[in-house]
C-alpha cells in the first residue's frame, strides 16, 4: 500500500494520518520549509525544522507548532517520521516516512550545492522519492556559486566608482541571506524591512549572521550608494529604487542563466543564483536514493519526468500548487 495519495489538500500520508506541504487547512501539516507555497495559514497543528518555526511565526503569527531537528524519528499512528537537511534554504527539510518496511521521502525544495548557511542536502535512500524539478531542464547548470558571488563583488565595487547604487533583487527567504553571507565585509549591506525581520528571526534562533543596516525613511541615499541594497522581487521595479541615486539593478536568480529573463525583468545585471537543484543537481540527487519510483511535482515536470524513464528511473509527474515561489515576498 502506498505511503502517500496526492489528493486536492496535498500529499497525505494515510496511515499516519498527516499531510505534507497542503495547499488547503488540514488537522496536520507537516512542513518542509518556510516558502509560502510550501506552508499556507490555517492548519490547526504544524510539524516542521527547529529554524522553520522561527520563519512561521514571522510570517504567519501565532500558530500550533512542533518542532523536529534533524534526524530524530518519531511515530505518528505508527508511522516513523524524520527530517533530513533539503540544503534549500535554512531550515528546509526533507521528510522521510516509513511504515512495515516501507520508506517514502518527499523532498519539498532542494539543492545539492553547499551553500555555506543552510545545512548541507543529504541524500536518504528510499523506496519512493518525490521531486521538484524546477530547473529540470539540461540548460541549467550553475557556475560553483565562488565564481558568482565574486562577480557580484566586483559589479558592486565598479558601480560605486561610477556613482552608482548598487540594488540587488532576492528572495527575502533563502537567497538574500546567502548574498549577506557572502558579500559582508568590505561595504555596508543595506535591507529591506522583510528581509531585515526574517534576519532577526534567524538571529533569535541562533543562526550566525553578519550585521546589515535595516532601511527605514530616516535612511539618506548617499548611504545607500556606498553599500549594497538587498530587497525582493516585489520591489524590484518600484518608485523607490527608480528615486535612488542612478540605481543599478542585479536580478539573482536561476532564471538567469537565460539572457533573455534578464531583458524580460528590465536588469542592469543577471546573477544565476538559485536555491534549487540544477540538472545535474536533480539527477545525483535522484540517483543516490536508489527509489523504485519517482513522482515529480512542480517544474519542467513533463520534461524530467521523460527523461527519467528514457534512462531507466520510473518516474511520474502529479500536478500539485507548489512552485509559486515569489507569491512569498506578496505576503
Amino acid at each position: 500500500m502506498a505511503l502517500i495519495k496526492f489528493t486536492n489538500k496535498g500529499i497525505y500520508c494515510s496511515q499516519g494520518d498527516f499531510y505534507i506541504d497542503p495547499w488547503k487547512p488540514v488537522n496536520l501539516a507537516v512542513t518542509t520549509h518556510g516558502h509560502a507555497d510550501h506552508v499556507k495559514w490555517g492548519n490547526k497543528s504544524y510539524l516542521c525544522h527547529e529554524l522553520t518555526k522561527p520563519i512561521l511565526n514571522q510570517r504567519l503569527g501565532d500558530l500550533n507548532i512542533e518542532t523536529l531537528p534533524y534526524n530524530k524519528e518519531i511515530n505518528i499512528n505508527g508511522v516513523k517520521l524524520s527530517l533530513f537537511p533539503a540544503g534549500h534554504v535554512i531550515g528546509s527539510a526533507q521528510i522521510r516516512l516509513a511504515y512495515k518496511g516501507e520508506i517514502c521521502v518527499v523532498s519539498g525544495d532542494y539543492k545539492t550545492e553547499y551553500d555555506g548557511i543552510s545545512t548541507v542536502f543529504e541524500p536518504v535512500k528510499c523506496h519512493t522519492f518525490v521531486t521538484e524539478s524546477t530547473f529540470g531542464l539540461p540548460i541549467y547548470k550553475w557556475q560553483p556559486q565562488i565564481k558568482i558571488f565574486n562577480e557580484i563583488k566586483n559589479w558592486a565595487s565598479d558601480n560605486i566608482i561610477k556613482n552608482k547604487t548598487t540594488v540587488l533583487v532576492a528572495y527575502s527567504l533563502g537567497k538574500a541571506q546567502r548574498l549577506i553571507k557572502n558579500l559582508h565585509g568590505e561595504v555596508p549591506i543595506y535591507v529591506h524591512q522583510s528581509i531585515a525581520n526574517l534576519n532577526d528571526a534567524f538571529i533569535k534562533a541562533g543562526v550566525d549572521l553578519p550585521k546589515t543596516i535595516r532601511i527605514n525613511a530616516e535612511t539618506k541615499k548617499e548611504q545607500l550608494q556606498q553599500g549594497i541594497v538587498i530587497v525582493p522581487p516585489a520591489l524590484s521595479e518600484g518608485r523607490w529604487i527608480k528615486n535612488l541615486v542612478n540605481a543599478a539593478t542585479g536580478v539573482c536568480s536561476g532564471w538567469m542563466q537565460v539572457r533573455a529573463s534578464r531583458r524580460w525583468r528590465s536588469a542592469d545585471a543577471g546573477f544565476a543564483l538559485s536555491d534549487h537543484a540544477d540538472w545535474p543537481g536533480l539527477l545525483s540527487a535522484i540517483k543516490a536514493t536508489e527509489a523504485e519510483k519517482v513522482f515529480v511535482t512542480h517544474g519542467s515536470t513533463a520534461t524530467f519526468a521523460k527523461y527519467l524513464n528514457e534512462i531507466g528511473i520510473e518516474a511520474e509527474e502529479v500536478q500539485t500548487q507548489y512552485g509559486k515561489e515569489e507569491e512569498e515576498e506578496e505576503a
